[in-house]
Parts: C-alpha cells; structure tokens; sequence
C-alpha cells in the first residue's frame, strides 16, 4: 500500500529576514524573488497533480495577494507562518497573539475561506513557549506543525511525541500537533526531510531517511521558496559587504550549497514518494490522532 506523506512549503522571503535579522535594517521588506520561486512549486506541482500546505507570512501576503490567491486557487492548502518571522521566544503571549491574528485574518480575507493551520518561523515552539498553543487553539486553528522532537541548539522539544496527536491543554482546551519528521541514528533523533537536508545530503541518503521512517508514520517534508533560488543572484553579496559581520558572510555561503541540485532532487521526490496537503493527512489519521494524547499543563516540564 502506498503511504500517503505530507509537503509543506514555508513562503518568506530570504532577503528580507536576512536583512531585518542580521544586517540590521528593520524595513526590508519581501521582495518580487519570493513571488518567482514560489510560482515554479506551483508548476511542479501542478504538473505533478500534487496538493501541498503554504504556511505563509502575513508581510508575503500584505505584498503579494495574488500570489496567495493563486497558491489557493491551485487546490494547496494555506496556512500561517506568522506575519514578520519573529521567532516565538522573541515576543510577549500578547505579541504572538497578534502575529497569528492578524496573518488568519489576512489570509482568510485574502482567499475567503478558513485557515486550519500554523506553523511558527524557525520551529520555535519549545518548552519555553508551550504557552503558544494554548494561543493558538483560542485563535481557533485545529492545528500547528512547529514541534521538532530534537535536542537542537536552536530549536526542539526533547521527548515529544513523533506521531501526530492531539495536545490537550486543559480539560477545555485542544489542539493537534503535526510534528516535524525525525529519524533515530545511533539512538539519537536527527532532523531529516526539510529542505536544507535536501540540499546538503545526496538524494540517495534522503530517499533512504524518509523510506525507513515512513514504515512506522508519515513523513513532513518542508521547504522554502528560496531553496531553489539561483546561486548568482544570492552572490550579490553587495548587501552583506554593507553591515554583514564575518559570521554572517560564512552562514550566507553555507546558503548557497548545493542549490543547484534541489530542483532535480524535489523533482524525484514527487516521483518516489506519495504527498497532500497537512490537513487532509490529519483527516486521514483522524482515529489514531484521537488516541494519541499529550497532556500539557501548567506545571509541565515534560511531557505527563
């Protein structure tokens, strides 16, 4: 039987974030580059017939309406990705509240139906930030997709659940957490299936990661727009000479690794390997979501 597994794309604009969060200019806004890379995933995948979830930036959308409208109009699934890239641990529960209220609301008005789904920039719901999904389930999303269930030095939430399953915040309260795929070497859970393991590893070793793990679940395979964005254009590095330190040079080079290689590797990804959007994949797995139970209360310092 074939597995169905999911693909997610997150819509940010890589030189603005860039900008903002390392060259310290506060007003850099997304430019027309999100807007070129993300309509070539809309061709794949329409060539493809393949159904994906874009977890979108509100300041994407307040830029480009049309581009979510399209993304829309080709069957895919929109969900929030926050509205400025600010990591959680970056803002007060107020603050976050209005990042994701504000995204839904856009979005929604954008596309005139619901948005089901979130997922917080750069994973950043942890332990310390557990208090976000209480936000979110008051917001009124049926779930996220932001848990890394790593020990990371940037992001993760050791010893969370692997499977999908439903978060039950209080006796109220719910939601399900869609967490990102992992997979145990040597005992340890690695990362695997995003896009930056895509581009440094061989396909072969990625092919291998999301076969092994997807005997036992599915696999959430993310991406962003700028993965497949040309090395000459990211070369201009006009930009960086300005403000970036040499810290920030050295993680921009490490951007432009293998980029050439994503569009052939995505491309045998859709061949080998079943996708849908997230929400239709938790439909799918509706029972065992429902008996999959993580209890967070606020004594948590685990999982109970």
């Amino acid at each position: 039987m074939t597995v169905l597994n999911a693909l997610s794309i997150d819509i940010e604009d890589y030189w603005s974030i860039l900008s903002r969060d390392h060259l310290m200019i506060p007003d850099a806004e997304p430019t027309e580059a999100v807007v070129q890379n993300t309509e070539w995933f809309l061709e794949v995948l329409g060539r493809d017939n393949t159904k994906a979830t874009f977890f979108i930036l509100g300041e994407v959308a307040r830029a480009f309406p049309s581009l979510i409208a399209r993304i829309h109009h080709c069957g895919h699934e929109i969900g929030v990705h926050g509205f400025s890239h600010k990591q959680v641990f970056k803002l007060d529960q107020n603050q976050f509240r209005k990042e994701v209220d504000d995204c839904k609301k856009l979005l929604e008005d954008i596309i005139s139906s619901p948005v089901y789904g979130h997922r917080a920039p750069a994973f950043s719901i942890m332990p310390d930030t557990k208090w976000a999904l209480e936000i979110l389930a008051e917001a009124g999303f049926e779930y996220d997709s932001s848990i890394f269930p790593i020990s990371g030095s940037r992001y993760g939430w050791p010893g969370f659940s692997r499977d999908i399953c439903t978060v039950q915040i209080s006796e109220e309260k719910n939601i399900i957490e869609v967490p990102l795929t992992t997979l145990d070497v040597f005992g340890r859970a690695l990362p695997v299936a995003g896009g930056g393991y895509l581009r440094h590893f061989p396909y072969w070793a990625t092919k291998k990661a999301i076969t092994a793990v997807q005997r036992k679940r599915p696999v959430i395979v993310y991406m962003h727009p700028y993965e497949i964005e040309k090395a000459d254009i990211l070369l201009d590095t006009s930009r960086l000479n300005r403000g970036g330190s040499r810290k920030v040079r050295r993680m921009h080079s490490l951007q432009l690794r293998n980029r050439h290689t994503v569009k052939r590797k995505l491309l045998q990804l859709l061949q080998d390997f079943k996708f849908t959007n997230l929400h239709q994949l938790i439909k799918r797995n509706q029972e065992a979501i429902r008996e999959n139970i993580v209890v967070i209360n606020q004594g948590f310092e685990g999982l109970k």
